[in-house]
């Protein structure tokens, strides 16, 4: 394997960010998992999976599999299942990541991330890599991971509670968003607004599967896929009963804004403004078509050979 590291390294903008709602088609248009690869730099994507949070040990070989069939250049794999792998297999993985256009996390629990990779050498080098131009998609579980403040377990249910939802912290690439995942499938509103009422200064964001919401580097959100992403933003919040409510209480949150957005929709996360699609987006309809996507930059990492 040869190759050095390009310019990423200096790059002033970060790479995009893709928080996928889980359940993406894998077998028919394939548009998600397609519109990352070319975001990567399609055929020279040298693309890195970890597969920590699933349980089944295939996975990460079966996304490896799909965007070699994408045409990606190289693919590597990590194989992180514990804490211990991810102290003792830094160098490599780090090795790994100097070289990556792309970095993709898979489904199963959060809790499995965080807990092998929080404080770890690999956690700043993902960060580091970012923020220097990588991109960066979880799906699922890997989809809550990328925020700083991130949803570590919870029920469902339409209606904020007390204890709904449990946070812990994640790997802090998205420092002012909340993400939810699943969202309407598995019915995931209140635990999304629970997570607010104690962090009103955050967006919530509760992406629906074979959906994404994809940050980039001027911080607006784009979405692509079948299905809708919410976007609420507490700041405005005049009340909420969060702090009096005992175990199981439902919550009052009085002065929230929402925002359902689909395919072609953009959001200014800075402004805290919605963008509604254009006439070309409606005319397509649901449709998973990226051409109203930020173009991706061409791949910013070194070369290797499969």
């Amino acid at each position: 394997m040869d190759g050095t590291p390009s310019s990423t390294h200096g790059a002033a903008r970060p790479g995009l960010l893709m928080a996928i709602g889980g359940a993406e088609d894998k077998v028919r248009e394939q548009s998600i998992l397609r519109y990352f690869v070319r975001a990567c730099g399609g055929p020279d994507a040298n693309i890195v999976v970890l597969a920590t949070a699933s349980e089944l040990p295939e996975t990460g070989e079966r996304y490896s599999d799909l965007f070699y069939s994408m045409y990606a250049q190289t693919v590597e794999v990590l194989r992180i299942r514990t804490r211990e792998d991810a102290l003792d297999g830094a160098d490599e993985a780090i090795d790994h990541l100097e070289y990556a256009s792309g970095f993709f996390i898979t489904g199963g629990s959060q809790l499995r991330i965080s807990s092998a990779l929080g404080g770890t050498p690999i956690a700043q080098a993902i960060r580091r890599r970012h923020a220097a131009g990588m991109v960066v998609a979880g799906t699922s579980a890997g989809a809550a991971v990328l925020s700083e403040h991130m949803i570590a377990t919870g029920e469902s249910g339409g209606t904020p509670r007390r204890r709904l939802v449990q946070m812990s912290r994640g790997l802090g690439l998205a420092p002012d968003l909340v993400i939810d995942q699943h969202f309407r499938r598995r019915d995931r509103l209140g635990r999304l607004l629970a997570s607010l009422s104690s962090n009103p200064s955050l967006l919530g964001v509760g992406v629906d599967e074979d959906t994404a919401a994809i940050v980039d580097g001027d911080g607006q959100l784009h979405v692509l896929g079948s299905g809708a992403v919410l976007v609420v933003d507490a700041s405005g919040m005049r009340y909420t009963s969060s702090a009096a409510a005992q175990q199981n209480d439902p919550i009052a949150m009085l002065g929230l804004r929402a925002d359902f957005l689909v395919s072609g929709s953009r959001y200014d996360l800075e402004a805290r403004k919605a963008i509604p699609p254009g006439p070309d987006a409606l005319e397509a309809g649901a449709d998973a078509d990226s051409s109203h996507l930020p173009e991706p930059a061409p791949a910013l990492s070194g070369s290797r050979s499969r």
